[in-house]
């Protein structure tokens, strides 16, 4: 899990996370995101740090509703993140802060589901 500032794109913190956690993500095949990680120069660097493809779910159609496949992965993990309130907004003045959050709202996840 990594946070970055506003000033870093998706793609790239995508990058930086995946980095971080080359070690943790060795196993990992393939790697499932949604439409604002398309393009090459994404895939090839997630391909170079892990070995992994980047499988790219996008929308058919705006403002129709259609179940994507595998799209409900990420998106009931954040679902079950809406539930924390310090993780509604971000009022933290350091990142620190945020992570540790988040690290805490999916350790609490976690321990009520096992």
């Amino acid at each position: 899990m990594l946070v970055t500032t506003a000033d870093k794109t998706d793609r790239n913190g995508a990058q930086l996370m995946i980095g971080c956690a080359v070690s943790n993500l060795s196993m990992c095949r393939k790697v499932l995101a949604d439409g604002g990680y398309t393009g090459e120069k994404f895939s090839e660097g997630v391909k170079a740090l892990i070995g992994a493809d980047v499988e790219v779910v996008k929308r058919n159609e705006l403002h129709k509703f259609a179940v994507l496949p595998k799209r409900w992965i990420v998106e009931r993990s954040f679902g079950w993140l809406e539930d924390y309130r310090l993780l509604w907004k971000n009022c933290e003045r350091k990142i620190h802060n945020t992570l540790q959050a988040s690290k805490l709202a999916f350790i609490s996840l976690l321990l009520r589901r096992y």
